[in-house]
């Protein structure tokens, strides 16, 4: 490890974004470095998700890489926005990004909800959906520190996130190793929809279940290196710890306390 540096490429800013937003917070990005302004990078890579929901032991969800850094407007991922202050260390966004937690009820296990006493014959999917807010970063050679604010406004969840994420970057060679560590406050309607049970359902028969607010805790790291001029590949874990308030769903597995995501992608500068 040479040298401490709180930004990475554009293109690895994209792949980080898309990361976040397949766990259940939308972790920052790291600044995007300067010498990308006004480059394109486009890629692709997939996530691997290691569920909590019962009967289903992994996802694999691919995801397209787009990502643009201009003096005003970015593209990372799965994530668009606009600077709307940057001065020295500090930046405010407005920011909209997908959320990709949605899931099919046929992808989980029949036995396993018969077994928490849940019908999956009375269950409903549950969508993805799009926030959109507001994301302070302040960074230095310390690292970079990132609250962010989103609301749901696809009519999915209707609920609301506050993240509060921190990331330490080293290089080491021509690799940038980035440590992140963050906690998400989930709203009552953010974490009923993903977790508990529809007011749909609960007409059904279902049990109601609501879990409230939860707060989660993660914590991960990421890997980026250059393949030639033009090309970079990026690989990431990241694992969440999920609340009694989460753990105790009907929707979930009885031993789940957390879960995991893997991330494998690839992208080119243009």
């Amino acid at each position: 490890m040479t040298m401490i540096r709180h930004a990475i490429a554009g293109s690895a800013g994209g792949v980080l974004l898309a990361l976040s937003a397949a766990a259940a917070a939308q972790s920052a990005p790291p600044v995007a470095d300067p010498s990308t302004r006004g480059e394109w990078t486009l890629g692709a890579g997939v996530i691997a998700i290691d569920s909590p929901y019962a009967g289903e032991d992994s996802r694999l969800r691919p995801v397209p890489l787009l990502g643009f850094d201009g003096d005003r407007f970015f593209v990372r991922g799965t994530a668009a926005g606009v600077h709307l202050v940057q001065s020295g260390g500090f930046t405010l966004d407005a920011i909209a990004s997908v959320r990709l937690d949605g899931f099919d009820i046929d992808d989980l296990g029949r036995s396993e909800l018969l077994a928490n006493g849940v019908d999956a014959a009375l269950l409903e999917d549950r969508d993805d959906g799009l926030d959109a807010g507001f994301r302070a970063t302040y960074g230095g050679g310390w690292g970079a520190l990132a609250l962010e604010a989103v609301h749901d406004v696809s009519d999915a969840s209707d609920g609301f996130e506050v993240a509060l994420d921190y990331r330490y970057t080293w290089l080491l060679g021509r690799s940038a190793i980035t440590a992140n560590v963050g906690s998400s406050l989930l709203s009552d309607d953010l974490a009923g929809y993903y977790y508990g049970t529809l007011d749909e359902e609960v007409a059904r028969g279902v049990t109601a279940y609501a879990p409230g607010s939860a707060l989660v805790h993660r914590i991960g790291v990421t890997w980026m290196h250059p393949l030639g001029a033009t090309w970079h590949v990026v690989a990431s874990a990241e694992a969440s710890q999920l609340p009694d308030e989460l753990r105790d769903s009907p929707l979930l597995d009885p031993d789940s306390d957390r879960s995991g995501r893997l991330f494998l992608g690839f992208s080119r500068r243009f």
